[in-house]
Order: structure tokens, then sequence, then C-alpha cells
């Protein structure tokens, strides 16, 4: 009788690659309770989903990239939408996109050189957001004209130089980063996966294959533990170099708002990637998105401010908050007359060498030892595809669903 292999895998890092990957893990045909033991190690003090993960604009886009780990998320996210309610339960939808570019009204101080939306402390850097988008599937008579879809009414017409669908009608969707990040978890709970809250410190290794993950206690900074491991997976987005230093991972910083328009006011399902000429010359790139629940979450550039030890301890410049609310009040009477609901910022996972993710087994380090990183902006749409991957290799030993190796370690370390 065969001898039946006995499975310790500890996820580290509770964002949306980690909790996907505990999802599939404990979805796989091979998983039994009896077999498997998952648990996710998350360094917050407030739980999973606390940064790119939670404060991320939700977007899923088949025009995403890169196309490897896209042509696999995008249908992922349908399934799993379908499946468990995905609608009702992280505010799943197909959207509308575009190219907005126009000009912004306004006075004062609101548009001083100091309003860009960059964080204090950090130069600008783009988020490259539409770096996947290819703008030869527009027709060229959609740029010409400058008409709006009938139901975008909240972005003012006659400041509106030229709008430009990104997608058809199935191209483009979204989920509620946080919301999708917490159930992909929770769904994983019911099955058995645990939550251990703790900071990594190291991946202990014997003879080049990993034999655990040590850590900081969460309760007790004093305690030092160490969790057993077959498996570790690696998904802390910019703080992976914390525990393999020679990834090549660099942090960018984005700022965000969610705004809550008046009750009484209808805001469609847009996302719009605008180009806003504003007052005094200068120029902004805010990022719109319509959410079910009345709810806009905006974003601006990036900086590379310097990135913290902990993701509790991300700093907002509320002054960067109100350059990106001044930005699209500009263009809206509806997300002017709002409320802003959440002021936040949080460090996007990007790969210093072009490329990236970097998804799967990093045998120079140490068999067992899977890599789940890299993602930039591109993280939640593409997080079902990097999970199932990872999935597959781990409990299959092999990843079936197509060729990955621009996307493996031994390209990157």
């Amino acid at each position: 009788m065969d001898q039946v292999e006995q499975r310790n895998i500890v996820i580290i890092g509770g964002g949306i690659i980690g909790c996907s990957v505990a999802y599939y893990l404990s979805r796989h045909p091979s998983y039994s309770t009896s077999t498997t033991n998952i648990i996710v190690l998350e360094a917050s003090a407030n739980g999973v989903a606390q940064g790119a993960s939670g404060k991320a604009g939700g977007l899923v886009a088949k025009w995403a990239y890169p196309r490897e780990i896209v042509d696999i998320s995008f249908p992922e996210h349908v399934k799993l939408a379908e499946e468990h309610n995905g609608a009702e339960r992280w505010g799943w939808r197909f959207v509308g996109c575009g190219s907005w570019e126009g000009e912004g009204e306004g006075e004062g101080e609101a548009f001083s050189e100091s309003g860009s939306g960059v964080g204090k402390g950090g130069k600008r850097k783009s988020l490259e957001k539409t770096l996947g988008f290819d703008a030869s599937t527009v027709a060229p008579e959609s740029r010409a004209a400058k008409g709006l879809p009938d139901d975008l009414t909240w972005v003012k017409e006659e400041l509106t130089t030229s709008y430009s669908p990104m997608s058809g009608p199935d191209g483009t969707a979204q989920v509620h980063p946080y919301l999708f990040t917490t159930s992909m978890l929770d769904l994983a709970k019911e099955k058995g996966v645990q939550l251990v809250e703790g900071t990594a410190i190291s991946v202990e290794q014997v003879n080049r294959r990993v034999t655990g993950v040590t850590y900081r206690d969460r309760s007790d900074s004093n305690c030092i533990k160490t969790l057993p491991a077959t498996h570790v997976v690696l998904s802390a987005g910019a703080w992976s170099p914390s525990i393999i230093p020679s990834l090549p991972i660099a942090a960018t910083r984005a700022h965000s708002v969610t705004i809550h328009p008046k009750a009484d006011v209808t805001i469609s399902p847009y996302v719009l990637f605008t180009e806003i000429l504003l007052p005094h010359s200068l120029s902004a790139s805010p990022e719109i998105y319509a959410r079910p629940g009345n709810e806009v979450y905006v974003c601006g550039p990036g900086d590379d401010s310097t990135l913290p030890g902990n993701v509790d301890d991300v700093e907002i410049d509320l002054a960067a908050c109100q350059s990106i609310t001044n930005q699209v009040a500009s263009i809206s009477q509806e997300l002017r007359e709002g409320a802003v609901d959440k002021r936040q910022a949080c460090f996007l996972p990007v790969v210093r060498t072009g490329g990236g993710p970097i998804i799967g087994e990093a045998e120079k380090i140490a068999k067992g030892l899977y890599i789940a990183t890299g993602h930039t902006c591109w993280g939640i749409c593409n997080a079902p595809g990097t999970a199932k991957v990872i999935a597959g290799l781990i409990m299959e030993r092999k990843a079936r669903l197509r060729n990955l190796t621009k996307l493996a370690p031994s390209r990157f370390l």
C-alpha cells in the first residue's frame, strides 16, 4: 500500500494572493484534512487584506497582463462568482471601462503645484495599469467621437474632450478587493485552513529543502516560534524580500480615497482612466471606479517612498488624498458633492527587472519554496490564476495549465 504524503503548507501573507492560494489548495481534489495542513501567516494586527489587497480598485480585465495568467484568472473569477454568489458577497459585476480626456474646472489652491496626488516623501511613479491594453482593439471612429455612453452621466459632458471604450461589455469586471480577499479566506477556513497571526522572520531549510517558517508571535513580540512546513508559499507582496532578500521586488506606494455620493444620486457602473487638464496648465490622471452600494473609489499616481517594516505602519499623506479628491471633483458634480469616506495608502509589489509576476517553485533556494509575488496593480485580477497554478504545483507537483516559464523564479533569482 502506497504511503500517503503528509503536507504541511505555510502561506506567508494574507493578501489576495495568499488567501486565494489557501482557497485553491483547500478545493483541490487531492486535499484532505487528514493529509494536508494549511496555515496562512499574517503579520497585521488587523487581520488579512490590510495592504494593497484591501485598498486596491478591484479591476478584473481580459486586457490585463501577463496573458499567461490573465487567460486563467478571468474565467476563474467568473466561476468563483457563480459558485459563491460573488455579486452579493464581494461585489462582482461587469462594468463599462474607458479612457476619458477632458478639462477640469475649479479655482484657487486646489490645483497648486503640490496637488498632483503624489504622496509626500516620494517621487512620482506610474502604476502602469493600462500597459496591457491594446489600443488597436478600439474602433477609430469611437476615438474620433466625443460621445459619452448614454448612461455615463456622472462626468460633465461639456468638460469632455473624448471618451474611448477599452473593452467590450464582457471584457472588464470588478470586485470589492477587501470583500473578495476576506471571502477567499473564509471559504478556505470552512475547509480547515487556519490563520496564524505573526510576522515571518525566515524560511527554515535542511539540505536545501524547506522544513519550516520561523515567525514572531503577534500576541507576544518576545515569543519566536517555528511552524513545521513541507511547502512554503511566499506571497507577502512588497514585503516578500524581507524573507528572501534576493527577490527583485520594489515597492510603489499609491494613495486612494472612497467617496459616497448623495443618496439620491445614481452612479452607473463605469471605470474611467482619466487625463484631466486642470487650471494653471496642470494635468492629472486619477482612476475612477464606480462600485456597488453607491461608492466610488479613486486612486492617484504611485510614488517611491520607503516601505515600512509592517503593513500597519504605512503612512498616509492626507494632502495627496485631498488632491485626488479635488481632481475628480473638477469633472463631476456628483463626486464634488459626495462625502469622502476613506483616505488610504498601500504599497504595490513591482519586479525591479521588469516583467513578472514571479510564480513558481524557487528550487535554486530550496525545494518546497514557492514564490507568488510581483503582481503590480493586477494582484486582484490575477490572484485566481496564480493560486490555481501554485495549488497545481504543490498538490500535483506540476502545473498542467500552460507554459509559465517566463514567470518562473529561476528567471529572477
